[in-house]
Parts: C-alpha cells; structure tokens; sequence
C-alpha cells in the first residue's frame, strides 16, 4: 500500500517531537460523535467515585484506603495488614495476568476509557480550554498571537482553574492513602499539619504540570504499558483499526472527480476515503491511524468518530475506522477469540478463584505461636511422665472492632496443658497486637519422637478465630 505521504510512511521519532527534537504541541479538535458520548459518560462516573468515595465509611472506618505509611489497607470494608502479604503476591499476579490478558484480547482500551490520565486530560482540562480559548483553530491563534487583553484574561482564568482542580484532584487521591479526615484536618489547621499541606501542595503542582504542559507525553513517553503493547498485542488483538481494503486508494472529493471526469480513472477506483485528515486532526497524540496501529495510539475512538461523521455525510457506511484486529481486517472476518484468549482466560479464573479462597478463609484475628529462640524442653517439675515447651505468641486483630476474651487451647493432643502468660486476654483493640508466652506440657506418651506436630486454637468468647500449626520438641 503506497502512502503519498513521505514524512509519515516511515516515522523515526514519535508524533509529537519536530525533526530537531523539539516538543511538537498538539492541537486537536473537539471530538464529538456517538463514541466520545459514551466514553463521557463512563468519565464522569468514574470521577464521581472519586468524588465520593473517600466519604464513604463502614463501622467508622474508610471503605476504601491504601494506607501504605501505616500499612493499612481497607478494600470496600475488608481490612487487610501487612500479615495478609500472601494476598497481595497472589492479587498482584492475577493483576498482572489480568493486564496481560486484556491487551492481548482488546489492546489499549485500558488507556482510553479508564485510565486517570486520559479522563482528567480529555474530559476535564481539555474541555475546560475548549471553553475558554476555542477549538483548536482558535486555540493556535490565541497561543501565537501578541499577549493582549484578551490572551492575559484567558491565559489567567484558564491556568487558575487548572490549578484550583489539581489540588482538589489531588487532596481526593491523596485521601484514599491517609484518609479524608486527615486531609480536611490539614486544610483546617495548616500550621499543625504543615508537612502534609506541603506535600498536597507539590503534588498539586506536579498535577497542574502534567495537565497543562506534560499531556500527551505521559503516554508517549513516560507510560511503560504503550511500550508493553509493542509485546502483547497479535493480530487478533482488537484496537482501533484503519480498515484499507475499504480506505484505499484515498483521494480528495475534488481530486476524485476531476480523474473521472478527464477519463484518468473510474469511480471504483477509488476508496472510501476521501483523505480530509479529519482523523488525524482529532487525535490527541497527533497520529495518522491510517498508517496502523501505532505507540502513540491510546484507543480514545476521536478518530472513529470523526470519519463516520464524514462517512455520513458522503452516504457511505460508518467503520472505516472501528474497533477491529489486524486479522479480521487482512481476511474480511468478524472478531472471534483465540485458543490463546481461552487458556489466558482459564489461567486467570484459576487465580481469581485462589484469591477468593485465600480471602474468604482469612481470619480476623490472626495467632503467632512460635517456639521461644534458644529455650530447648524440660520435664515437668516433680514429674518425669510430661515435657514442657516454652512458647511466644502474638494476635493480630484484622478488624475495626476489639475482639474479647482471647484463649488460645491445643487441638490434637489429649492431656495437653496450656498456661497463656498473662491468663486470658480480655481484649484485643482494632488494628491492635497483643503478646504473650505460653507453657505448653504434653505427656511423654503423646509425643511422636524429637518433633511432634501440634495445633493451637485461638477462641474470642469461645468462637473458634484461627488455627495454629507448630511443633513441639522433646528427646528423641
């Protein structure tokens, strides 16, 4: 397929950088069409979560917190302590499947209807300059034009607007770390709280630099899963597709007409496009997808709705640019999924299904029973028939509540004696730890030889909490 145009049918250097490596600003129009409505519609509830959920508590607790200082986690209610690590690896792997899995069925859709960066790009600041400073005609105009009355007014209202959002946006984010309590507490007292008033400050203005000079370049450049999709993606992977068999031979309505009209060519001659570039004008990363799938390409569907607006308008069918793979495109054929798709799929039901478990089957309060380093056994005071074991123990409380009445009994072995040093525990507070030591005396019968299995149940007002597996020692 030839492409008339040499600057792209070979590009050495990504959209947005000149010849000289210098930032190429991009000015793309305002999108609209049935795609951009939909994606509208998903960005605002998204930042309507953001919005609200930090207000959201259970039992007086955040429903949702990533308290990495503290190491707490709350996931809708679920409190999770660095002692649940286990989950973490397993939901981090299912993460990591999950993304794997995802961009090879459907690209980067990911970038273009969830990720923070392109909904707080597209759908907030880049609307609010639409407003001020006009599409992107007038925007251009506007930025190299002299600074006049009217470019300072505009400049001014629009940067300070960014700037109140960025510290709104970034006190919300922030508060799904240290809660919002902490954040309004900040806002309140600044001069008791002025490390965290500094730090929503710069992160304010790392915000307001991303979104009103970075842009586009986070993806292009700094964003390591653009560079990921360069290894996931196949040609069955569904992204936003220039269907060519369509498209090509592309040719201007003036162009067409006056080939057919001195006999040059024939209409079927010629393919649906009409090369007005209003795909290309549209795109927030500056690229042509007409030359392929390309690093730069987020998915956001502009392109797609600026050609079935023109595909209208010629009485031709909307999708020269869709939602498609490589494959279905080359062989004419609806999308169906791979083998591949299927065992990435049943491989990531596998570990959904393990996380689940391991989560379900995670108690409140969680028992450390260890052997006291350097104690080895002793016989029984006065009585030769039993061995003793000095033990350590620590509870963890999981939960937002106290948990009373703590006793800790063996499970497997008759005539076992436990003494819990202090005696029973009346209270473990939310969050809390509570330690002590245990005697454990067993009859020299019960054991196994120099190692003997032994299980420890930790009751809270003799509801069974968890199970403790150890070991108990004694002469061979």
């Amino acid at each position: 397929m030839e492409d008339n145009n040499t600057e792209t049918s070979f590009r050495d250097r990504i959209s947005t950088v000149t010849e000289t490596g210098k930032r190429k600003w991009i000015y793309p129009k305002k999108p609209h069409g049935q795609w951009y409505t939909r994606r509208k519609i998903v960005s605002y509830i998204l930042i309507l979560v953001l919005i609200v959920l930090p207000f959201l508590k259970y039992q007086n607790e955040p429903l949702f917190l990533l308290n990495i200082i503290d190491r707490k986690f709350i996931i809708f209610g679920t409190i999770f302590t660095p002692q649940d690590s286990y989950l973490f690896a397993v939901g981090m792997i299912m993460l990591i499947i999950f993304i794997v899995l995802f961009t090879f069925v459907f690209g980067r859709l990911f970038c273009g209807w969830v990720c923070p960066q392109t909904i707080f790009m597209e759908m907030v600041y880049r609307r609010i300059e639409y407003a001020i400073e006009g599409d992107a005609r007038a925007q251009m105009k506007l930025n190299n034009g002299p600074w006049t009355g009217e470019k300072i007014f505009k400049k001014t209202l629009k940067h300070t607007i960014f700037l109140i959002l960025a510290l709104v946006f970034i006190s919300l984010l922030l508060s799904l770390v240290l809660g919002i309590d902490n954040i309004l507490a900040a806002y309140k007292n600044p001069g008791q709280n002025y490390s965290l008033v500094l730090a929503l400050l710069l992160l304010s203005g790392a915000f307001y630099f991303i979104f009103a000079f970075f842009r586009e370049q986070v993806c292009t450049n700094v964003c390591p899963y653009g560079r990921m999709q360069s290894v996931l993606l196949v040609d069955t992977s569904v992204v936003v597709h220039y269907d060519y068999y369509r498209g090509e031979g592309r040719a201007s309505v003036k162009d067409r007409n006056n080939s057919i009209k001195s006999g040059e060519s024939k209409a079927e001659d010629f393919g649906d496009c009409i090369d007005c570039n209003n795909c290309v004008a549209v795109c927030p990363t500056g690229i042509d997808i007409r030359n392929g799938t390309q690093l730069e390409c987020v998915n956001c569907t502009a392109c797609m709705d600026a050609c079935d607006d023109v595909m209208t308008k010629m009485n031709k069918p909307k999708g020269l640019i869709r939602y498609a793979s490589e494959l279905s495109i080359a062989e004419r054929k609806p999308f169906t999924l791979s083998k591949r798709a299927y065992a990435y799929s049943a491989v990531l039901l596998v570990i959904v299904g393990v996380f689940a478990f391991l989560a379900f089957k995670r108690a409140g309060l969680e028992g450390i029973i260890l052997r006291t380093p350097g104690m080895t056994y002793q016989y029984a005071p006065g009585d030769s028939t039993r061995i003793t074991n000095l033990y350590n123990f620590k509870l963890i409380n999981k939960t937002a509540g106290s948990i009373e009445n703590v006793e800790i009994k063996i499970k497997n072995i008759d005539g076992a004696e436990v003494v819990q040093v202090p005696g029973e525990i009346k209270e473990v507070k939310e969050f809390g730890i509570s330690s002590g030591t245990l005697i454990l005396t067993i009859p020299v019968s019960k054991m196994e030889g120099y190692k003997t299995p032994i299980v420890f149940d930790v009751y809270s007002n003799g509801k069974l909490m968890d199970e403790v597996k150890t070991n108990f020692l004694g002469p061979h």
